[in-house]
């Protein structure tokens, strides 16, 4: 279905399809654009939901860890020196370094972080990794839980299958039942139905009303609670994931994956998860469309509307900085049969 559309001047010159699956916490569908059952790669939406283990470990005691350094182990990070920082003294705390990393490095996705290595000469590391607060997190988990941390991130480690069963357990779906593949940064990553993918983000809007058991329910609070207090080391600065929580206070949760996959935790009274995946895996769009979500779903107060507006309907322009366009949505959203 198409869930937005590029201007040039007066005409569409591209259009984006994709799926939406809006539901509630304990899984109801309240409304959706799209097959809601479409097969979704999940990327990095899956990383709150990676975090289990180490929270359900006793990590987050043992390490002393702060709501800080668990918003990162949930983040796609910007590669800031902040988020590099931060990145290492989580190896620290378990006795490892950087070059135990094996989510390989890229630049940062910060431009000034990037042109700051750039000025000094130097390569990025793994810490720049957007991905290296997940694996630190998962080389801390393996401390608690006492497992190796060599080849932490095969299929078949075992926290990879411990994680495998808590993503798929807040997906409402049994471990065996869940395709896995390779992510960008070689962890595992997963393969849901887009409405499954919602229902995780259901349960980490409002965790009592998920099903799940006590001691899931109280961590997924502490990772909201944590991806709430610290939206700036979840994403980065001026980047959509930080601001969306920032200017919301938390009670929205956002979570970008790569290839267009997005989610959405409505916290509050009337809780709800969101999913969407753009089809051709472009992200230009992806803001957009989720801010209308929102905006259909009557999620978005007007003063959090207008601090958001930056990233909705935005620009397009040419070499020579001239407006030449703008990204509009088109999601028609249409309620699910009572």
């Amino acid at each position: 279905m198409p869930l937005a559309s590029v201007l040039r001047g007066p005409a569409v010159e591209s259009v984006h399809l994709g799926t939406v699956a809006v539901v509630s916490p304990g899984g109801r569908p309240v409304a959706s654009c799209g097959d809601a059952g479409r097969a979704t790669v999940l990327r990095s939406t899956a990383k709150p939901f990676q975090a289990l283990p180490l929270v359900l470990g006793g990590g987050v005691e043992a390490f002393g860890l702060e709501e800080a350094d668990l918003a990162l182990v949930c983040s796609s990070h910007a590669g800031t020196p902040a988020h590099a920082a931060r990145a290492a003294a989580l190896l620290a705390r378990a006795g490892l370094t950087a070059a135990d990393l094996l989510c390989g490095a890229h630049r940062p996705l910060d431009a000034a972080a990037a042109a700051e290595l750039d000025r000094r000469g130097e390569a990025p590391s793994a810490l720049h990794n957007n991905c290296s607060g997940k694996h630190a997190g998962m080389m801390l988990a393996c401390r608690t839980l006492g497992l190796p941390t060599r080849g932490y991130v095969e299929r078949d480690h075992p926290l990879q299958l411990r994680i495998a069963e808590e993503v798929a357990g807040a997906c409402a779906l049994e471990a065996e039942d869940v395709a896995r593949a390779v992510d960008g940064c070689s962890a595992p990553t997963f393969v849901v139905p887009l409405d499954r993918l919602a229902r995780a983000y259901a349960a980490l809007a409002a965790p009592a009303a998920s099903g799940l058991d006590a001691a899931r329910v109280r961590g997924l609070e502490r990772v909201a609670a944590a991806m709430a207090a610290r939206p700036d080391m979840l994403s980065g600065p001026g980047r959509f994931t930080t601001a969306l929580v920032a200017a919301t206070g938390g009670r929205i949760l956002g979570k970008e994956g790569h290839e267009g996959v997005y989610g959405i935790a409505i916290r509050g009274p009337v809780a709800m998860g969101a999913a969407l995946k753009i089809a051709d895996g472009g992200e230009r769009a992806r803001d957009t469309v989720v801010l209308d979500l929102l905006r259909q779903l009557g999620a978005l107060s007007a003063l959090e509307t207008s601090e958001l507006a930056p990233f909705y309907r935005p620009e397009v322009r040419n070499h020579r900085d001239l407006v030449v366009g703008e990204i509009v949505a088109e999601l028609e959203l249409a309620e699910a049969a009572p």
